[in-house]
Parts: C-alpha cells; structure tokens; sequence
C-alpha cells in the first residue's frame, strides 16, 4: 500500500503547512511566472511537494530526477523532452548529490530557459551547487516544520485518508510526535500509520503521547532505518569526537554509512571538527582531515569509510582545544557591538607622499628588526587595547603557543603558558 505521507500529499499551496514565509515565492506563480530555484531545508518540510505545487500552479509539465540514481544520461533526456515541451518543469530531489560533470550538463538548458529546474537540498547550495548553477537559481529556505504544523498535519490525514477515516481515531496529543520527528512531516506520518498498525482491532483508538513514546521506542528504529534525520546523527558523531570517544563516533558514522549518508558530508564535518574542537593542540589534525576528504572525493564508497575511519579515530583521540574557535566567535561579536574604531596610523598601508605626511605608517616597527622579532606594538585599535581574543590552552602544541605568547608578549595579555 502507499505509504500515508504520499497518500495525503498536499496538492496545493492552501494545504502546505508551515511555510508562510514563502508567500512571495507564491504569489509569484498567481501570474504564470516560475524562476529557477533552489529549495533548501531539512527532510520532511515539503520541499517535493512544494515543488509538485509550483508546477501545477503555474500549468508546466513536470519532471523527476533522484540525484542518488540519477546520471548524465537522464539529464539529457529531459532536456529532449524540454525541447519539445517549452518550459518543462525539471525538479531535482537531493541537488546537492550530483557532481560537477552532472551539474554542468543541466547548466545550458537552464541558462537558455529550455528547462525550469527546482532543485531540493538539505545541504548549503552554496557549498553544493557549483556557483554558474547557483547564479541562475533563486534560493528559498524551508523552516522545520513547528509544533502547530505536524499537529494541523496529523489531524488532516486522520480526517482526510480514506484508510485512517475507516477508524474511530482521536488525537488527543501530538507533542511525542513532534520530539519524536524533529519537524519532520513524512517521519511524523509514519509514526502515525505504524501506531495505527499497532491497535488493529481497538474500536476507539486514542492516541496519546505515551503510547507515540512507547510505540517508537519499540520500533522506530527498525521501521525508519533509511529515514532518520541525518541531523541528529551528524550531532551524536560530532559530539562523540569533541568527547574524545572513538568508538561511540565510528558507531554514528556506522549508523549514517548504512543509512546512505553521502561520505562526503562526513568529511567536510570532520574538517570543520579539526579547527573547531582540535585547533593549534593538534595543528596536523587539520592536515589530516583535509587529506581524507581529498581521498574521500577520490575514491567514493566503498573504500571511503576506511579513511573516513582512519581521520575520525585519529581526531577523537587527538588533544582538544577550541581556542581559536572562541577566539574569533569573540572577536566578530566585538565587531558587531559597534567596536570599529579606525584602523591606529602606524598600521596603515602609506602608498602615496600625501599619506605619509599625514602620518600613515608612521612609527611603525618592522618585527624583523629586533632581537627575536621582539618589535612589540598594539595591533589592536582604540578601546580594544590589551584584549585577548585567542587564550590557548595548556594542551599540545597550544602549551607552547602560550609559553611563546609570554615570552613575546610578557603580561600584557595575561598568557602564562598554563591558562
């Protein structure tokens, strides 16, 4: 049987949940108008659906594409078809899996409007999607869907489904639902149908926040293994390696392999990892993460999880400091509270006589002219005189980089080697 998420899909805007914001994109359509686009948000927001809205709204053909499935060839079909077909809607689900050569073959047909192409991502178009592809497409971010919105779509396929208006069903919570399916409109559903599945023979099935709890954790896992949102493992096997636990983070990187997860997006958050939770205690954790995905891109599955292994163990058992992390998180929320004095004379560029007479670079002291480099200054610009944004840690390289900092700076900062 077709699964419930796909029997009550909404099959116009009016029936959409949670995506108000999009009203401009909306109205767009009430003229017959519909740009290329790009639609990035988490699983379950109703991106294919929208998409499927869009083009019916706007009376275009429409056709389907999985990036996990899809090749060049397919592409190629499509824009045959659009040729005979102007204005062929081109929805591509998972955009952000295609690689270069397949983005490129899209990109002539959508410069030349021979094809309309909706794009759905869960991943940053701007990392993704190669910047000519992006240049033609308008983006539009999809909200994880709200409280409000799963329980308006619980209770609309339990009053609109011809199988589930066949039971005597009343939902008298929906919060389990909602933690259970993190704004997720098809994991949400479900839960529903496989609760309903559970009390075949109950004359009045009411539907409580225990009962979700209790059928969900009994099987969820088994009944939604290639469902699960990829946020919630990415975060379990981030927060294992920040916690120095190799064995917890190959489990979560284990669960998201099997699940399909692209390697990839596991390398890129290993790389991000390596600055942000290692740093300078560790500077070759760096090194490593960016040669494996460099490796990873090379080779693919499925010998990309053993280097995927390799950095992941080396990263949890490397020494952990998020220093430089905190540092610039600091330094950009001084900016942002309005400290933006001008830049001191003496570190000013002097490129022509006029500056120089005005005092640019004046009384500058070039490091390389003193003992050891020693041509101590303020770097910093009035009002921030002495603030210490980076404060390494007494770990690794780091308790080196603070034993420096001392020598080079003495107390002005407060660096002792140890702090």
């Amino acid at each position: 049987m077709t699964p419930l998420a796909e029997r009550i899909r909404p099959q116009t805007i009016a029936h959409l949940s949670g995506q108000a914001h999009l009203a401009p994109l909306f109205k767009l359509t009430e003229s017959g108008y519909l740009p290329s686009l790009l639609l990035w948000g988490p699983p379950g927001t109703g991106k294919t659906t929208l998409a499927h809205i869009l083009a019916k709204a706007v009376n275009r053909p429409i056709r389907v594409l999985n990036a996990i499935q899809a090749g060049v060839k397919d592409i190629r079909e499509v824009i045959e078809y659009a040729q005979s077909h102007r204005g062929t809607v081109l929805f591509i689900d998972e955009i952000h899996r295609f690689n270069k050569a397949q983005q490129d073959a899209l990109l002539n047909a959508v410069e030349k409007g021979l094809v309309t192409l909706i794009g759905a991502t869960t991943e940053n178009p701007s990392f993704e999607v190669i910047s000519a592809l992006l240049s033609r497409c308008q983006v539009y971010i999809l909200k994880p869907l709200s409280p409000e919105a799963i329980a308006y779509i619980l209770r609309r396929a339990i009053e609109t489904d011809f199988e589930l208006k066949r039971r005597k069903i009343e939902l008298q919570e929906t919060e389990a639902f909602y933690r259970i399916s993190g704004g997720d409109a098809r994991k949400a559903l479900n839960l529903l149908e496989l609760i309903v599945q559970e009390f075949p023979d109950t004359e009045l099935l009411v539907i409580t926040d225990e009962m979700v709890r209790e059928v969900a954790q009994n099987r969820i896992a088994l009944y939604d293994k290639n469902g699960e949102q990829h946020y919630d493992l990415i975060s379990a096997f981030i927060k294992s390696v920040r916690g120095s636990d190799p064995n917890g983070a190959l489990y979560w990187m284990a669960r998201m392999l099997e699940g399909g997860e692209q390697p990839r997006f596991i390398a890129r958050r290993l790389v991000i990892l390596a600055s942000e939770d290692i740093g300078n205690a560790n500077p070759n954790a760096l090194l490593l993460a960016t040669t494996a995905f460099q490796a990873v891109e090379m080779l693919g599955m499925p010998e990309a999880r053993i280097i995927l292994a390799q950095a992941t163990t080396y990263l949890a058992t490397s020494l952990k400091s998020n220093a430089s992390y905190v540092g610039i998180s600091e330094a950009m929320q001084a900016v942002r509270q309005g400290n933006d004095p001008p830049v001191p004379l003496h570190l000013r560029n002097a490129p022509t006589e006029l500056m120089k007479d005005l005092g640019y670079g004046s009384n500058y002291k070039y490091s390389h002219d003193y003992q050891g480099g020693q041509g101590a200054q303020e770097y910093l610009p009035e009002g921030l005189e002495g603030t210490a944004f980076y404060r390494p840690k007494p770990v690794g390289k780091e308790k080196e980089i603070g034993a420096y900092l001392k020598y080079y700076w003495g107390e002005k900062y407060g660096y002792d080697g140890n702090a």
